[in-house]
C-alpha cells in the first residue's frame, strides 16, 4: 500500500534520512523505533506529505505523491500526533469534524460518524462540547484518534501518540488502540521510542539509527538475530518487561 523508493532528506548539512527504500503492507501495523533524531518521524511525515523528499518518491495507494494530488491522497490517511494536536480555539467536536466540514460532507454523515467514533474511542457526548484545555490528556488523545478516523481512511499514521501521557493512562490507551487496530483492520504506521510499546503493537518492527534502517522484522528477529551490535545494545537498553533479551 505504501512504498518509499530511494527517499532521502537533508536539513542544511544535516542528513536527517539517508537514501532508503521501504514498503508497508496493507492491513498490518508497522512500528518505527529508534532514538531521537534517527529519522523515524521524518519518514512518517513523508508518507503524509508534510515533508518532501530530496530524492526518490513516495507512493501511497498506487499513486506517487505530487503537488497536484497531495491534498486528495492525504485524505486517505488519518494522522495522529502527541497530545492529539488539537486546535485550542475549537471544541473537541469541531476538531473532529473540521476536515469533513471543509469537504462539505452532509450533516447527516457527520452526525452519524461522530456517534460511531465517540463510541469507538470511549468519549462521552458532553466531552465533545469542551475545548482541548478542558480535557484530560487521555481524552485529547481519544479526540485526536476520532479526528484521524473521521473520513474512515484506509491508512492510519501515528507519531508518538501516547508519549505525553502518564503511565496508567498510557497503559489504558495502549490496550484500547490495539483493540481498535484489530477491529478496523487499517494499515497502521506508528512511531515510538519505547521498545515495549513497539513490541506490543507491531506486526513488524523497523529500527532506525542516524537516518537509516538498521533492522526490520518481527520481535524475535531483534532478540535472537540482531543485525549488528547496536541492535543488541538498543534492545538491552530498553529493559522492557515485554522484551526478553537472551
Amino acid at each position: 500500500m505504501i512504498s518509499l523508493e530511494n527517499v532521502s532528506k537533508a536539513y542544511g548539512a544535516r542528513l536527517a534520512l539517508q537514501p532508503a527504500t521501504i514498503g508497508f503492507s496493507r492491513g498490518r501495523t508497522t512500528v518505527l523505533i529508534g532514538p531521537s533524531g534517527c529519522g523515524k518521524s521524518t519518514l512518517l511525515r513523508m508518507i503524509v506529505g508534510l515533508v518532501r523528499p530530496d530524492t526518490g518518491r513516495v507512493v501511497v495507494g498506487g499513486e506517487t505523491l505530487t503537488a497536484a494530488n497531495l491534498e486528495r491522497v492525504r485524505h486517505a490517511a488519518g494522522y495522529m500526533i502527541q497530545d492529539g494536536g488539537l486546535f485550542p480555539h475549537l471544541t473537541a467536536r469541531d476538531n473532529v469534524t473540521l476536515l469533513a466540514r471543509h469537504l462539505r460532507k452532509s450533516a447527516a454523515f457527520i452526525d452519524e460518524r461522530v456517534r460511531e467514533l465517540s463510541t469507538l474511542a470511549g468519549i462521552p457526548a458532553d466531552a465533545l462540547t469542551r475545548y482541548p484545555q478542558q480535557l484530560s490528556g487521555g481524552q485529547r488523545q481519544r479526540v485526536g484518534l476520532m479526528r484521524a478516523l473521521m473520513l474512515d481512511p484506509p491508512l492510519l499514521l501515528l507519531d508518538e501518540p501516547l508519549g505525553a501521557l502518564d503511565p496508567v493512562t498510557r497503559y489504558e490507551l495502549q490496550n484500547e488502540l490495539k483493540s481498535i487496530f484489530a477491529r478496523l483492520a487499517k494499515t497502521v504506521v506508528m512511531v515510538t521510542h519505547d521498545m515495549g510499546e513497539a513490541a506490543y503493537f507491531a506486526d513488524e518492527l523497523v529500527l532506525m539509527r542516524e537516518g537509516r534502517v538498521v533492522q526490520r522484522g518481527a520481535l524475535d528477529d531483534f532478540t535472537e538475530r540482531p543485525a549488528d551490535a547496536y541492535v543488541g545494545d538498543f534492545m538491552r537498553a530498553q529493559r522492557a518487561p515485554t522484551v526478553q533479551i537472551p
